[in-house]
């Protein structure tokens, strides 16, 4: 059988050839009679040698690019060797088996993150001690890591922390460690840790629930699950893009510390929605204020003005909150119609954001009353989640 002839040799024999070809032709060039070389002092033998030598020099490079091209080719062609490191990224694409670190970490990043309501602007997920957050064990090697102020869990499991507090959560998967971007666990105190009305030196007071008088009205009015435990460290925790933990905090009880709060996610997602709505029609949202988001059993009694306060107010169960637009930061409502005044009218502006939220988001429907300016207070509206509609007009209408 013939075998066919290596390019490569054949690529030298013409190389060969050709540098030959190119010393004889220099040899016999006519010696030129007045170039650079000979005003600098150079003799015609030593400019052609010169000459000579450049050629040779410039065709063994060329030889050389040339058998690098096809030795790779050859390689390439035959099935040659790869280094280590293409060997690995070659694995790694090509084997189902094989483990990626950066996609394995996103996966356990979407896994351990609840999502952020239908607005996609929640920052917190609220859980029991000891829930577990993914029915699906970790692979080999991959852990959660639980940070909060000096305490920190590393579980091989993905349950939440069996302490009360805010969380900050991140993946680790050998060496590599990606925290969770701007999303924190909370873990609630259980309900059953209030005795007597308080729990620590903070009064909290009873739910009718506690007292039999809410049974009949339904879940809406159950006793809440347990409480955020807020703290002079952790306060100022975002659980959405415009709100804090402290926003919804009780009015009163200011040197004691820490505070318990109730808060229903559904009211902050809505309360986010609605903010999406009035910027989308060119209001300047950056300065809402919660007037009164949650209200212990306690203080909506008895603390400050209880005037027109309901018994089984939502502000109790965490799920309503009053609001009112303040970016010039002159601590009433903004003039948001542009009619230049500051009535009721603005809050009757959040109350059609409501309208429209609700139609968009059935699953966020619930209550929403406009209230004129009063003794302390301009204008504002009641949004809450109670799971069904409800209208109404505050007292002191104009």
């Amino acid at each position: 059988m013939r075998v066919p002839p290596d390019p490569r040799h054949a690529s030298e024999h013409h190389l060969g050839e050709t540098i030959l070809r190119t010393a004889e032709y220099a040899f016999k060039l006519p010696e030129p009679s007045h170039s650079r070389w000979h005003r600098a002092g150079v003799t015609p033998r030593a400019e052609r040698i010169f000459e000579v030598v450049s050629g040779i020099v410039l065709s063994l490079f060329v030889l050389g690019w040339s058998w690098s091209i096809a030795a790779g080719r050859s390689d390439r062609d035959a099935g040659g060797a790869v280094t280590p490191v293409t060997a690995s990224i070659t694995a790694a694409l090509t084997d189902p088996a094989a483990t990626s670190t950066a996609y394995l970490t996103d996966a356990l990043v979407r896994a351990v993150t609840p999502l952020r309501g239908e607005s996609g602007r929640l920052r917190v997920a609220l859980r029991q001690p000891g829930d577990t957050l993914l029915a699906d064990t970790l692979p080999a090697g991959a852990a959660v890591r639980f940070e909060s102020g000096v305490y920190a869990q590393l579980n091989d499991s993905v349950v939440a922390p069996r302490q009360p507090g805010v969380w900050g959560v991140a993946i680790q998967v050998g060496q590599a460690i990606k925290p969770v971007a701007d999303f924190s666990l909370i873990t609630l105190r259980p309900f059953s840790d209030k005795r007597r009305g308080r729990i620590g030196l903070y009064f909290i007071g009873s739910w009718p629930g506690e007292r039999g008088r809410a049974g009949a009205r339904g879940a809406q009015y159950a006793n809440p699950e347990g409480f955020i435990e807020v703290t002079p460290e952790n306060q100022e925790t975002r659980v959405s893009e415009h709100f804090r933990l402290r926003d919804f905090l009780t009015k009163g009880q200011p040197n004691v510390w820490p505070k318990y709060l109730v808060l229903d996610l559904t009211l902050v997602d809505k309360l986010e929605l609605v903010l999406e709505d009035l910027t989308e029609r060119g209001l300047d949202v950056r300065g809402v204020t919660v007037m009164s988001g949650f209200r212990t059993p306690s203080y909506n009694a008895t603390g400050g003005n209880t005037a027109g306060r309901a018994e089984l107010s939502r502000h109790m169960y965490g799920d309503a909150a009053d609001i009112f637009i303040d970016a010039d930061g002159n601590g009433v409502m903004d003039d948001l119609n542009g009619d230049r005044r500051v009535t009721i009218a603005d809050a009757r502006v959040l109350l059609a954001a409501v309208e429209r939220v609700e139609r968009e988001h059935p699953a966020l429907v619930g209550g929403a009353g406009v209230y004129a300016a009063g003794p302390g207070h301009g204008p504002f509206i009641h949004i809450d989640t109670r799971g069904y509609r409800a209208r109404w007009l505050g007292s002191g209408d104009n």
